[in-house]
């Protein structure tokens, strides 16, 4: 299970648009993240970098995977381990019902 994000949801959508509201008032835009990121408490500007740039992707700016598909395929992904869990208990449970038929009857 992923563990909870520590920055709300509100947080981060801010910070986003705080840096492409800013970029044009400073040299670059990683000066402009660098900047956001510790006016808001944000640890690592690395981690503003990183959502303005899933942001790009979701807004159709960037090329890459959006945030619903990297949803979808994480939970594909999980149905797919419970499949295969199940496949392996019911090969299991299969092999070991075919040894019970295949035992001598003794009466």
């Amino acid at each position: 299970m992923a563990r909870p994000s520590k920055y709300p949801r509100e947080l981060r959508e801010r910070a986003v648009r705080m840096v492409s509201e800013s970029k044009s008032e400073y040299g670059s835009e990683y000066e402009a993240i660098r900047s956001i990121a510790g006016k808001l408490g944000i640890a690592s500007p690395e981690s503003l970098r990183k959502w303005v740039r899933q942001a790009e992707v979701d807004g159709g700016v960037r090329p890459g995977k959006t945030s619903d598909e990297i949803a979808e395929i994480r939970e594909l992904k999980k149905e797919v381990a419970e499949l295969r869990r199940a496949n392996e208990i019911l090969k299991s449970a299969s092999a070991f019902f075919a040894a019970e038929l295949d035992r001598p009857f003794r009466s």
